[in-house]
C-alpha cells in the first residue's frame, strides 16, 4: 500500500465516478488500490467478513473495456462499494454474521444491490454485521467485532458497522447498510461519516416469501460516505419504485444529488439536545451543542426546544425490541424450512439476546402488537409539532461515544448513562424513533470527544423531504468540513 493508493482511495466517490469517465484513472487502477488497503487494514478493522478480490479484479477488466469503448456509463461506473452481510449478491454467501447460517448462497441480488450493479459500482466485498442486525453494535460470534478506525479496539456501531468502517478507512469508496432503527446512523456516528436514511419507501426492498414482511416502516436502506454529495448519489441511484416492493414509493421527482448544491435558503431548526428524554453523555451533549453554534452564525435559526413523544425514552426502547423481534420471529419460520432452525437445532449458537428476543416475540399477542402503534403514533405527533413550525429537527445521533469491543464476540452498549438505566442493545441510540415514523434522517460528523472518539449529530426533515435533509446536511458540511479528518487514516 503506497501513498498515491491512499490517496485515491480517499477520494471522493463523486470525483472517482468523474475521473474514471474522463479516463484519468482506470477501474483496475482503482480496484487494485482499495484490494490493496484491504489487505492492509482490513485485519485491523475488522470491517469486511468476505473479500472478493477475483470477482472485483474480473469487473474491473469489464469496466475498463467498457470505458475505452466510449459506450454510455453508469453514475458510479467503476466505483468500488461495500456491501452489507445481511444483504444478497448473486453467487455470493450471505452469512447473517451467524453461525447458524452455512452454505447460504443466493440466487438473485437484493433489489439495491442490483441497481448499484446496474450504475456500474464494482462490488469489493460483504461488510460486518451484528448477527441478524438486531443490535447498535457490530459484533458477532462468528467474525468479532468491527473497530472504529479512529480508535481501534472501539467498537464501529452497528448494525451496518463494518459498511460504515470500510468507507471511513478507505476500504471502499461508497457502502450499502439497512437502517431498523439506526443502523445507517449508529454506525456513521462511531465511525465519523455519513449516514443516511432516506424516507420509508424511497429505495425498495424485494422480500420473499412474504412481500409484506416489513409493514411497520422499520427497515429503511442508505448509503454509507465521506460526504453528503456522495451519499446524494449512492441514494439516487438505489433509490425509485419496485413493482415487487408494495411499500415503495413512486417517483415524485425528488433531486438527491441537486439537493446538495442549492443555494443556502433561509431555514428554522429545532435543535432537541435530548430528543425527547433520552439520558446523553456529557462529552456527546458538549460536541454535539459546540457543532450546532457556528449553524446560527452562518443564517440558520436554532431554536432549542422541547421534544415530547408521549412516552419514556425506556418504554420507546422496548416498543423496539418487541417490534423487530417478531419479525425476526417471522423470519425465523421460513428459514425453518429452509433448514435454518433458529429456535430448535441452531439455537445454541445465536448470540443470547437475540435467541432471548425471538423467544419473548411468540409471546406478544396480535392485539398487543397493534396496539404498539399507539407509542408510534406519539413519536410521530411529537415529531409533526416541532416540523409543524421548523424545517428540520437537529439532536445527537447518539447518546454516548464509541464503546470498547469486548473479547467474546458479544459486544453491547451501556446499561446505564448519567445513572439512568437503558437497554444495551438500542436504548442509547437516539435513532430508532425516526423508524418507528419513516421520516427522513442524516448523520453527519460533529466531531472528536477529548480522547479522539467520533461522535456524530442527526437531521430529521419532514415526511419525505429527503431534498432538504440533504440540503441542510450539505450546508453543515460547509459550515463545519469533517473531510480533513481522514487524514489521521491515510498512514
Amino acid at each position: 500500500m503506497t501513498s498515491a493508493d491512499n490517496e485515491l482511495c480517499f477520494l471522493p466517490a463523486t470525483e472517482l465516478a468523474e475521473r474514471i469517465r474522463r479516463r484519468d484513472i482506470s477501474p483496475v487502477e482503482v480496484t487494485e488500490a482499495y484490494l490493496r488497503r484491504i489487505e492492509a487494514r482490513n485485519p485491523v478493522v475488522n470491517a469486511y467478513t468476505l473479500v472478493l478480490g477475483d470477482e472485483a479484479m474480473d469487473a474491473a477488466r469489464v469496466a475498463e473495456k467498457e470505458v475505452m469503448a466510449g459506450i454510455p456509463l453508469g453514475p458510479l461506473h467503476g466505483v468500488p462499494v461495500g456491501i452489507k452481510d445481511l444483504d444478497d449478491v448473486a453467487g455470493v454467501p450471505t452469512s447473517m454474521a451467524s453461525l447458524a447460517v452455512k452454505n447460504r448462497v443466493p440466487r438473485t441480488s437484493a433489489a439495491a444491490v442490483e441497481r448499484l450493479l446496474d450504475a456500474g459500482a464494482i462490488v469489493l466485498g460483504k461488510t460486518n454485521t451484528p448477527e441478524f442486525g438486531h443490535k447498535g453494535i457490530t459484533d458477532n460470534l462468528r467474525f468479532g467485532p468491527t473497530s472504529t478506525p479512529f480508535a481501534i479496539g472501539y467498537n464501529s456501531g452497528g448494525s451496518s458497522g463494518g459498511s460504515a468502517a470500510a468507507v471511513a478507512d478507505g476500504m471502499a469508496a461508497l457502502a450499502q447498510g439497512t437502517d431498523g432503527g439506526g443502523s445507517v446512523r449508529i454506525p456513521a456516528s462511531f465511525s465519523g461519516c455519513v449516514g443516511f436514511k432516506p424516507s420509508f419507501g424511497r429505495i425498495p426492498s424485494v422480500t420473499r416469501p412474504d412481500g409484506f414482511l416489513w409493514a411497520h416502516p422499520l427497515v429503511h436502506i442508505g448509503p454509507l460516505a465521506r460526504t453528503v454529495a456522495d451519499a446524494a448519489l449512492m441514494a439516487k441511484v438505489m433509490a425509485g419504485p419496485h413493482s415487487r416492493d408494495p411499500l415503495s414509493l413512486p417517483d415524485d421527482g425528488t433531486d438527491y444529488v441537486g439537493a446538495v448544491q442549492v443555494p443556502a435558503r433561509p431555514l428554522r431548526v429545532a435543535y432537541s439536545p435530548r430528543l425527547g428524554n433520552f439520558p446523553v453523555d456529557p462529552q456527546v451533549d458538549g460536541v454535539v451543542a459546540e457543532a450546532v453554534e457556528p449553524m446560527r452564525r452562518h443564517g440558520v435559526e436554532v431554536d432549542e426546544i422541547e421534544l415530547d413523544f408521549k412516552a419514556d425514552h425506556k418504554d420507546l426502547a422496548a416498543l423496539w425490541v418487541r417490534t423487530i423481534a417478531i419479525h425476526y420471529a417471522a423470519i425465523a419460520v421460513h428459514w425453518k424450512k429452509d433448514g435454518i432452525d433458529l429456535t430448535g437445532e441452531h439455537a445454541s449458537v445465536l448470540t443470547p439476546q437475540f435467541l432471548a428476543m425471538l423467544k419473548e416475540a411468540y409471546k406478544v399477542s396480535a392485539v398487543d402488537h397493534a396496539l404498539d402503534d399507539l407509542l408510534r403514533t406519539g413519536v410521530l405527533d411529537g415529531l409533526e409539532d416541532v416540523l409543524a413550525t421548523h424545517d428540520l429537527i437537529v439532536a445527537p445521533t447518539l447518546a454516548i461515544p464509541p464503546v470498547k469491543n469486548a473479547t467474546d464476540g458479544n459486544t453491547i452498549g451501556p446499561t446505564s448513562i448519567n445513572g439512568e438505566a437503558v437497554d444495551p442493545l438500542i436504548g442509547w441510540c437516539m435513532t430508532y424513533p425516526i423508524n418507528y415514523t419513516g421520516h427522513p434522517a442524516i448523520s453527519v460528523p460533529a466531531g472528536f470527544t477529548p480522547q479522539g472518539l467520533p461522535v456524530g449529530l442527526q437531521f430529521i426533515g419532514r415526511r419525505h423531504a429527503d431534498e432538504s435533509v440533504l440540503a441542510m446536511a450539505a450546508r453543515f458540511e460547509r459550515i463545519q468540513p469533517w473531510f480533513g479528518s481522514y487524514r489521521r487514516l491515510m498512514g
